[in-house]
């Protein structure tokens, strides 16, 4: 029954145990029995979704249902099943072997002590022995110098900002009363703000999601006084450096191979209250941040946008730039018609993870069916995974994938199509309405069988998109456009750094320090490009 066409009845319980006990007269006890657990159920139900604070967890775990860890296949399904395929016609299903269990490493916690990659090194001689003198034990041997040393490591608590006050001396003549004040130190310049201290913030407020008012509280409690708006001058002046950087970035990931794009919902005040205005009201009113990832060879570029537009929009806008040259590049996103770029040749690929994900909350219902569909799902991750762990080429990917993943895929569809031409599932149900998503977009979800670098999914970009949804649950709100273009700036290249291993707190700090430099040769000033004279401590 559809929902618009559902009845609502106002019942109380006291009216359903009466009605309990009149069936006592027609039934058997253990159906009065089952009747009476579902009543209790009903009843605790409606009682958890009338407390405050109550969680699809606690609902699960009242109804006896399971909550998985993850969307893994064994988190959801449970061990392989021995029984009978969902139907005679099912392809039998190959499990991947777990793999070999991974020996622990020793190491000072989860980071040993290699992960710190800017940790100082402190060379500690021995107290009582030296090289070359004999062994203190045996009188035979002598002690050499081994070339791996014992390690010992040591985290040591600073403040995020530090101040320091140059008190520089001042004469004065006693004849003309000329006043002569010493000049600061080399490389100290007039300006309060270093260009370490600009970065710091920027990637506290842009990488991490702490809102300025958070670090306020923080700097205040370390006798380092910085109000809000005084952090937000600091780092709206970076911003302004780093544009002719960020720029080019926007101009190379436009001659991108593969674009990942997608959306999240966005607060701008300023633009919320333009669009709330009675001459707008017919217009969209949503306020979006879209994530690009863009593969340019072997780097990846991070891009966002915060504004009216929708993903697909964005991303019309972005390709405006590339070279007319050029071969229309691979599109990845979900099969939502606003992540589609407008009068602009792409070759669209859909992502995998998404269809996958609708099966997932079936497991219970259709136990054997979703079992089936995750396992041949999973072998083509499977395949991937190796590919990538091969490192092949474009061209040996898809050559492998079109031998491993392809019958695979092949299969899935025919076994699919004949579910549905069966009638083995309900069409309106909620597996036969996954199944559909799955066959009226398997062409782009199969693009990884046709091109070479199509990817699997668009997962690359959803995690992107994270690091705006953490700035978007910390600090709310952009309260202006200018605020939310120097957000997306910031973000944009914080997170392309992490994409291609570089350190962003260098990154931005060598762009502040340099910013004529940048914006008379901005490709020289990319995340791989820039001069980095801040050589990791020990390499």
């Amino acid at each position: 029954m559809s929902r618009s066409t559902t009845r609502k009845i106002e019942v109380e319980m006291k009216d359903l145990e009466e009605l309990l006990q009149r069936t006592g007269e027609v039934l058997a006890q253990p159906d009065q029995e089952k009747l009476q657990l579902l009543l209790d159920a009903y009843q605790t139900l409606t009682g958890l979704i009338g407390e405050q604070g109550t969680t699809i967890h606690s609902l699960r775990r009242a109804l006896g249902l399971p909550n998985p860890k993850s969307e893994a296949t064994r988190d959801i399904c449970g061990a392989p099943d021995t029984g009978a395929p969902p139907d005679a016609t099912r392809p039998p299903a190959v499990t991947p072997p777990p793999p070999p269990a991974k020996s622990k490493s020793p190491g000072h916690g989860r980071n040993g002590a290699g992960a710190h990659a800017r940790a100082k090194h402190v060379e500690v001689p021995h107290a009582t022995l030296q090289e070359r003198q004999p062994c203190p034990l045996c009188p035979l041997g002598k002690l050499y110098r081994l070339k791996k040393p014992g390690v010992l490591l040591r985290i040591i608590g600073k403040p995020p900002l530090e101040s320091v006050v140059y008190d520089l001396e001042k004469l004065r003549c006693n004849a003309c009363l000329e006043i002569f004040t010493a000049d600061p130190p080399p490389g100290v310049g007039p300006d309060t703000y270093d260009a370490t201290a600009r970065a710091i913030i920027a990637l506290l407020k842009y990488g991490a999601g702490v809102p300025f008012y958070r670090l306020a509280k923080l700097e205040q409690l370390l006798d380092v006084p910085l109000a809000p708006s005084t952090q937000w001058d600091a780092v709206s002046q970076l911003a302004d450096q780093i544009e002719p950087a960020v720029k080019e970035l926007i101009r190379q990931a436009a001659q991108g191979d593969v674009l990942y794009n997608d959306d999240t919902f966005a607060r701008v005040l300023s633009l919320a209250k333009e669009r709330n205005a009675a001459e707008v009201k017919k217009k969209r009113t949503g306020i979006f941040t879209t994530g690009i990832v863009s593969e340019v060879g072997s780097r990846r570029i991070a891009l966002f946008f915060t504004g009216g537009q929708h993903a697909g929009e964005n991303l019309t806008d972005l390709l405006q730039k590339r070279a007319a040259e050029l071969a229309a590049p691979v599109q990845m996103c979900d099969a939502l018609n606003r992540n589609l770029p407008k009068d602009v040749a792409v070759r669209l690929a859909n992502c995998m993870a998404h269809g996958r994900r609708h099966f997932v909350p079936l497991a219970n219902s259709f136990p054997a069916e979703v079992r089936h569909i995750l396992e041949q799902l999973g072998l083509v991750y499977k395949h991937d995974a190796e590919a990538k762990q091969a490192s092949l080429t474009a061209a040996e990917r898809l050559a492998y994938h079109q031998a491993k993943s392809g019958p695979v895929m092949e299969m899935l569809k025919e076994w699919l199509e004949q579910l549905t031409k069966q009638k083995s599932i309900e069409p309106n149900s909620a597996l036969g309405e996954a199944i559909d998503y799955l066959l009226d977009h398997w062409q782009p979800l199969t693009l990884f069988l046709r091109e070479p670098g199509a990817p699997l999914d668009n997962n690359i970009c959803e995690r992107a998109l994270k690091r705006a949804i953490l700035h978007r649950k910390n600090a709310l709100f952009y309260k202006t456009q200018r605020g939310a273009d120097v957000g997306d700036a910031f973000m944009s290249v914080i997170h392309t750094c992490e994409l291609n291993g570089v350190n962003p707190l260098d990154y931005l700090t060598a762009l502040g320090e340099h910013p004529g430099e940048v914006a008379a040769n901005p490709p020289a000033w990319l995340p791989w490009n820039f001069p980095n004279d801040r050589a990791t401590p020990g390499t």
